[in-house]
């Protein structure tokens, strides 16, 4: 019964009856893995299992990096959809996924979308960063910060914040920039590096007078 009301949530998305019955989620993702997430959301804030199920897709993610079998099963295009969703149903029993962790997987395998189960595990994390009043922030440097450099920078983001958010600051190292930043905060995105700065003059100079 819980399975067949996810798949229904998840299919009649984007009518309104159905929206108005969803427990709205604090940031809207689109696409497939946003409508699956935004309903997974949805189900597990009506049955409060919200961090349970967090904790189950968090798990299932390092499955699909670390289990080469996992990962096959969960990607091969030929293994019948009845097959997939019946095998799901065994393992979420044995390792005792919430109902709603393995609702999800059995909605995503009778719809013949579980090869989008990674996608909806980060739509569904994102949600959850949001729900707890993260705001998630990427930064990309030419060279590692050190941790003198990143207090510095995580307290200049909090400007940026409302009350009650704080700051989830993932960075990552890309040479190719050559200097500066690429700051990504939210629905912001600013581009501080020198490899962008470049390409501007660049085209400045050989556009034709």
């Amino acid at each position: 019964m819980a399975s067949q009301k996810l798949t229904m949530a998840v299919r009649k998305f984007s009518t309104t009856n159905a929206v108005s019955q969803l427990v709205k989620p604090p940031v809207q993702i689109f696409g497939i893995e946003g409508r699956y997430a935004t309903a997974l959301y949805s189900a597990a804030s009506k049955q409060k299992t919200l961090d349970a199920v967090e904790k189950d897709l968090l798990k299932l993610q390092q499955s699909l990096k670390t289990d080469p079998k996992f990962k096959d099963f969960i990607l091969n295009p030929t293994i019948k959809r009845t097959v997939k969703s019946n095998a799901i149903k065994a393992v979420s029993t044995k390792v005792s996924l919430k109902p709603e962790s393995s609702n999800l997987l059995q909605v995503l395998a009778e719809n013949g979308r579980l090869k989008n189960l990674d996608g909806v595990i980060n739509a569904f994390k994102t949600i959850m960063a949001a729900h707890r009043g993260e705001v998630t922030c990427e930064v990309i440097t030419a060279r590692e910060l050190d941790a003198d450099q990143k207090t510095k920078l995580q307290g200049v983001l909090k400007s940026f914040l409302k009350s009650g958010q704080s700051i989830l600051l993932n960075t990552k190292v890309d040479p190719s920039i050559i200097g500066g930043m690429v700051v990504s905060i939210g629905d912001r995105y600013v581009d501080m590096s020198v490899s962008s700065k470049i390409k501007k003059y660049s085209e400045i100079i050989s556009t034709p007078v």
